[in-house]
């Protein structure tokens, strides 16, 4: 895949809680010269974001509910209005794993539609976690964020011991048909990975390891 086409595809991720001001300038100055389709931050830093990369093509994303997704859906919807109001143009929420793996679709499934609502309209991708979860949990995620109108499902934080993989990236890419986009993250540290999980169905990569795979030979 030529280069300009991989960095359309990256979101240029900085999720390190330890993560300074200089870094997060860094990262979206190589967002700007690379031309990557995202910076993915914490909620503390989209304001900075924004104002730096406003007019760049680069869209500014916000974790919610990061990275357990354990919190309460009012919190999550909250978080995901806060970063909508500091500029985010993007929002990747980590599902509620508890009641997923109880059965509890109804408390998923609204968990997701609060933040969508609270995104208004922004692009909403939640993280299912699969290493966390069997190949029926999986594919009931998959569902369940069909349903509750998000627009991708994602692998994984990279904080949950475990990143995408070809296999999961496959079997989420069939559970969604072409309704929704996949993200795969955590641990895309090569090319050979990258064309690996695009050729398995990713539409969008999650890695911090953006400007090495664009400027790698």
């Amino acid at each position: 895949m030529p280069r300009p086409d991989l960095a359309a595809l990256i979101d240029h991720t900085l999720l390190d809680p330890s993560a300074t001001r200089a870094r997060v300038e860094t990262l979206c100055a190589e967002a700007r010269q690379h031309r990557f389709k995202a910076v993915c931050l914490h909620g503390l830093w989209i304001g900075t974001a924004h104002r730096l990369l406003e007019g760049s093509g680069v869209s500014v994303c916000s974790v919610v509910g990061f990275p357990l997704g354990a919190s309460a859906s009012e919190a999550k919807a909250f978080e995901a209005a806060e970063a909508v109001r500091s500029g985010a143009d993007e929002i990747d929420m980590v599902i509620s794993l508890g009641p997923l793996k109880e059965g509890l679709h109804d408390i998923v499934t609204s968990d997701i539609a609060a933040v969508v609502h609270a995104a208004r309209g922004r692009i909403v991708k939640v993280i299912i976690e699969t290493c966390l979860l069997s190949e029926e949990e999986k594919l009931v995620a998959c569902r369940l964020s069909a349903e509750a109108g998000a627009s991708f499902v994602k692998t994984s934080t990279g904080f949950g011991g475990g990143g995408a993989t070809v296999e999961d990236v496959a079997l989420m890419r069939r559970a969604v048909g072409q309704a929704l986009g996949v993200k795969a993250s955590g641990g895309i540290r090569t090319i050979a990975q990258a064309d690996a999980l695009i050729a398995a169905g990713a539409s969008r990569l999650g890695t911090s390891s953006g400007v090495a795979l664009v400027t790698s030979a």
